[in-house]
């Protein structure tokens, strides 16, 4: 039963919660599904929509469950061991897809191929077009597409990779406080972090407002804000999952000896720096060497 602890496991009453974020889930894929084919369905915002709001629910309904089982002493050391590996295989699978986005660039930076992709306004329909003997398809098979403008690394870029590493800094300053028993330390390190990443977030925004390539047309735009862009959705992943952990510390939330919640978001936040740094390096260093850049 919840709360015995007479053994290195607990056994929870049946929960409603994982079969709703199945048919959650489920529902969001069909409605994203019928929204991309607005000719045939109608409704296709709507059940994405209530699909999205059921598995929003669903997060909260499950990670309460779980912080009320910390709280009740029922996350024994094996149960805090099997949690640690669950937080492993995700991290790993988000590293697997990651590695799809690196494919694709390096695919296209060292075996370019003149392709245009053309976007419909009216259906979002897109063409893909193979240029090779057309005029033009020249310019194509460099990398990045000649006469492309790309971003200073050495600014913004730069910037947010400072802001990043500096973030690393005070989540560790947050955990090695927390581990210490210094509970001013542990909120000050999270505030600063959280502080870091919606700076890092307000940046970003801004370098693709002023970015001077579309997202469709070549697939020097698409492979770069497919790979940048979900990057930013992981920071601010992230910085949610830092600000509930900062909620919870201020809750009272967390011991020297139990305090898992904040380690994976911990763990999390590290991956989401390096992840960046091989962006930093492979896309806007590497990538955009000896193309001419945008003022």
């Amino acid at each position: 039963m919840a709360g015995a602890k007479n053994h290195d496991y607990h056994i929870l009453p049946p929960s409603i919660t994982p079969i709703l974020g199945s048919f959650s889930a489920l529902t969001m894929f069909f409605g994203l599904v019928m929204w991309m084919h607005p000719e045939q369905f109608s409704y296709g915002s709507l059940i994405f929509g209530v699909g999205l709001i059921a598995v929003l629910y669903t997060f909260y309904a499950w990670w309460a469950d779980v912080i009320n089982e910390a709280q009740a002493g029922d996350h024994t050391p094996v149960v805090q061991l099997h949690l640690r590996y669950g937080m492993i295989m995700f991290i790993a699978s988000e590293v697997m897809f990651f590695v799809g986005w690196f494919w694709a660039w390096f695919d296209y930076a060292l075996f370019p191929v003149p392709l245009e992709i053309v976007i419909d306004a009216e259906t979002h329909a897109f063409t893909v077009t193979n240029l090779i003997g057309q005029e033009g398809a020249a310019a194509l098979m460099q990398w990045p597409p000649k006469g492309l403008e790309v971003l200073d690394s050495m600014k913004l870029p730069l910037l947010n990779t400072l802001i990043l590493l500096c973030s690393g800094t005070t989540v560790t300053w947050a955990h090695h406080a927390l581990i210490h028993g210094d509970r001013e330390g542990l909120k000050k390190g999270l505030w600063a972090t959280i502080l870091l990443g919606l700076l890092f977030s307000a940046i970003q925004a801004y370098e693709y407002a002023v970015a001077p390539f579309p997202f469709g047309g070549l697939n020097y735009g698409t492979a770069f804000y497919m790979a940048t862009g979900f990057h930013g959705f992981h920071v601010i992943v992230g910085t949610i999952f830092l600000a509930v952990c900062l909620g919870r510390t201020y809750k009272g939330h967390f011991t020297p000896q139990q305090h898992f919640g904040f380690e994976a978001a911990a763990w999390y936040w590290h991956f989401v720096d390096v992840v960046w740094l091989f962006l930093f390096i492979t896309i806007y260093i590497w990538g955009g060497w000896g193309a001419p850049v945008h003022a």
